[in-house]
């Protein structure tokens, strides 16, 4: 009987959890993302975290939607009331790691999410290449291309993810015309 207590309590801890992460973070956030933060906090598996988080959801304590095709959640104001409540199931241990955790791991979530890269096949000769680079929330550069074939596709977003911090800075000086080698008009 203690064990079907103890699984509550886990359950109810780990719901108060994710309300609180969510608080912190006071944006979208995609759910792969999240469940990277909450698993170093408690080591929770991928399916327990799934049937939590689909739990808040049906409770509408958390929203998701999509946003530049990519779902994402967010805490809603009835998970912000539920979190105020509850927020006391939380062990203090439990909080202190997950504010240590969160420092350490949230920047780099929002670096890597910043700069995106995807292909989608059309055809078996035709891919749709979508580099991105995304601030506060805010889509700040997007480039589309159609490419011949998935080998380049591939190369394209890996050279995107690898130096979109030096191919922004020259695509948007070609976009302006100030390109350091501007080609002298023939007289």
């Amino acid at each position: 009987m203690s064990s079907n207590s103890d699984n509550t309590t886990i359950l109810a801890e780990n719901k108060v959890l994710i309300l609180y992460i969510l608080t912190r973070i006071q944006s979208d956030i995609k759910q792969d993302d999240l469940l990277k933060i909450i698993n170093l906090i408690n080591g929770i598996n991928y399916f327990d975290f799934k049937q939590i988080l689909s739990d808040l959801i049906d409770s509408n304590l958390v929203g998701t939607y999509t946003k530049d095709e990519e779902p994402v959640i967010r805490i809603t104001s009835e998970g912000k009331n539920a979190f105020a409540l509850t927020k006391d199931v939380l062990p203090g241990i439990i909080k202190l790691k997950a504010d240590s955790v969160f420092q350490k791991v949230f920047p780099n979530i929002e670096e890597e999410s910043s700069i995106s890269a995807e292909f989608i096949p059309k055809s078996e000769n035709n891919y749709t290449v979508k580099c991105k680079i995304v601030e506060n929330n805010e889509t700040i550069f997007e480039v589309k291309s159609f490419v011949g074939s998935r080998d380049r596709a591939k190369r394209i977003i890996d050279n995107w993810n690898n130096n979109a911090t030096k191919i922004y800075p020259k695509m948007l000086n070609l976009l302006l015309n100030e390109e350091e080698n501007k080609e002298k008009p023939i007289a």
